[in-house]
């Protein structure tokens, strides 16, 4: 499974971070994109997520 953050986005006074997550689908094995927008504290327990 491949992981990744890939921007820091920053408006007004808050910091953000866009992670996307390489999923593989157990029904037909193709891998799928899951993209989020949170606070950078958030994105190791987004990507340790299955």
């Amino acid at each position: 499974m491949a992981k990744k953050s890939v921007a820091s986005l920053q408006t007004g006074s808050k910091r953000l971070t866009k992670a996307i997550k390489m999923v593989k689908s157990p029904k037909s094995g193709a891998y799928t994109f899951i993209e989020q927008i949170m606070a950078p504290e958030e994105v190791n327990d987004f990507l340790k997520e299955k």
